[in-house]
């Protein structure tokens, strides 16, 4: 049987040493420990981590590490390389790091090395990313495709726009993308409003090709594109596949050589390297997605073989666990010092919480102590100018990640200076603050003080990367995922399902007809939906 989490000897030291740790300051941890800014980092794969501005010492570090080993967190890790179908509750392998093995690894999965078969689909993806790229590819009047846009929800949308964001330096700038994932028709017309469809491509991504959202999506498309060019042979050269659904691709007039597979071993919010990623293939080339594939491997490896004391991921994953479960902390700020990481934060929140939004352990046992921390963030100094006096002055204990570039993708002076200044002083003042007697040390009178006193003692951490490439790009997302499998094996929770969107979607498929037709349903909902339906469905009829 397993043992409770709270049960482990560790979980108690670290109960008994938080008594002490709760009234530390940073300011006290510094001022006594000097050589800590050099001692808690970590550096590897090209991401240095600075996580000094942690309300930790060394016997709190040694303490989580003693907690990693106690969960078995080694041997979960094994698990998942090799193969292992650690999503117990659909009896699946997880798989995404062979999505970036190189070709001539060997991981095997019920008896056959799953490879050579995701590099088989990439060759694919790259074969026909060069013939959009180059126009070779043209649509059904002739016209070579100018516009791609991407159709999906969740993972098959939040990875690929994510990444073109952040990729958008090294995009094929002749072409345009969009991304509809929103069952609200706006998303879709909005898209849509100014493209040609002559010169447009479409992407459904729906590994069944049942997907409520997606599919509507996909046959509003089909009626935009017909509305134009009229012929249903149409279809075929402006719409493909990323699906493992035959029938339906064809059904929908999709020539099922332009459909691109991927694995129930392959998660939605860990796909984007996946044929998932096709809108980012094309957006910059097979060469760019083959860095970028690299920069996931890379991290993947050190994940797997660096020791826990200078594993970036398990630093990262423990510092969340350390915050959340003992100091009650409840959500996590991810600030990207880069305009291109716009969306990165958007990117995280489903891959955090979709992962570790879990309330029972893998044994099916409700859990007593907290997981999943809300996850959220905005890019630079926009977040400044919004709710960063929350962090610093609000009465939530926030933790923050920040990440930065020593060099920026478009240098114009003296903007990544100050912008980097930003990074290096809010950390600074977060762990930090302002005493009251420093304020009035400034000569601020004495009402004010009180309001322009900064507590600090905010923990944060920094990490630090040349600048954004596909490689980093690639690095970055990996360490997150695996940070949130870290977190996952220690509170003993299944990180890789998602059977908390599934009811509001049963219900919803139920209620559909109830708002449709001339007369109103039976209707057997609490009180309050019973209402809300009639409302909508008595203001429709009066609009």
């Amino acid at each position: 049987m397993t043992v409770s989490l709270t049960a482990r000897p560790a979980w108690a030291a670290l109960q008994a040493h938080y008594a002490k740790a709760r009234d530390w300051h940073l300011r006290q941890l510094f001022t006594t420990d000097p050589g800590r800014g050099d001692r808690f980092t970590a550096e590897a794969a090209g991401i240095f981590l600075d996580y000094s501005k942690n309300r930790i010492t060394d016997e709190t570090f040694g303490l989580l590490l003693q907690l990693a080993t106690e969960c078995g967190l080694k041997d979960r890790i094994d698990a998942m390389f090799r193969g292992d179908r650690i999503n117990v509750t659909e009896n699946r392998s997880v798989l995404h790091t062979a999505l970036r093995a190189p070709r001539g690894a060997s991981i095997v999965v019920d008896g056959k090395n799953v490879v050579p078969e995701v590099h088989e689909v990439l060759d694919r993806m790259g074969s026909f990313a060069d013939r959009i790229r180059s126009g070779a590819w043209t649509g059904h009047t002739g016209k070579p495709v100018k516009n791609v846009v991407n159709i999906g929800i969740g993972g098959s949308d939040l990875g690929p726009v994510m990444a073109y964001e952040a990729l958008r330096y090294y995009s094929a700038r002749g072409l345009t993308f969009r991304f509809v994932s929103n069952v609200d028709g706006t998303d879709f017309v909005e898209a849509t409003r100014d493209l040609d469809a002559a010169e447009t491509l479409f992407i459904v991504s729906s590994k069944t090709f049942t997907t409520l959202e997606t599919m509507t999506n996909a046959r509003t498309a089909r009626d935009w594109l017909l509305a134009s060019l009229t012929d249903d042979k149409a279809v075929a050269k402006h719409f493909v596949a990323v699906s493992t659904n035959a029938a339906e691709v064809t059904k929908f007039g999709i020539d099922t050589g332009n459909m691109f597979g991927f694995w129930d071993w392959v998660g939605g919010r860990y796909s984007m390297d996946s044929a998932i990623g096709l809108s980012t293939m094309i957006a910059v080339g097979p060469a760019g997605f083959g860095e970028m594939l690299a920069g996931f491997h890379e991290m993947d490896e050190h994940f797997r073989t660096a020791p826990f004391e200078k594993n970036l991921p398990v630093i990262l994953g423990l510092l969340a666990v350390w915050y959340a479960d003992f100091f009650g902390s409840q959500s996590v700020a991810v600030l990207p010092y880069d305009q291109y990481l716009k969306r990165f934060p958007a990117y995280l929140q489903q891959l955090t919480m979709e992962s570790n939004g879990k309330r029972v352990t893998l044994g099916g046992q409700e859990v007593d102590y907290a997981t999943g921390p809300v996850y959220w963030g905005e890019p630079g100094t926009n977040g400044q100018h919004s709710f960063y006096q929350l962090i610093h002055q609000g009465t939530n204990l926030i933790p923050c990640d920040f990440i930065g570039f020593t060099q920026t993708l478009n240098p114009v002076e003296p903007h990544h200076d100050l912008l980097m200044a930003n990074v290096f002083a809010q950390a600074e003042a977060l762990a930090f603050g302002k005493t009251a007697d420093e304020v009035k040390a400034e000569g601020v009178a004495a009402a004010l003080v009180p309001h322009k006193t900064f507590p600090g003692n905010r923990p944060s951490n920094t990490l630090l990367l040349d600048r954004l490439t596909p490689t980093t790009l690639g690095k970055l997302i990996a360490l997150y995922e695996h940070s949130v499998f870290t977190q996952g094996a220690i509170w003993d929770i299944d990180s890789f399902d998602q059977w908390g969107v599934e009811l509001g979607k049963v219900l919803a498929q139920r209620i559909v007809p109830e708002l449709q037709g001339a007369t109103e349903p039976a209707l057997k909902h609490d009180t309050s939906t019973n209402a809300l339906i009639r409302r909508y469905r008595a203001a429709r009829r009066s609009g």
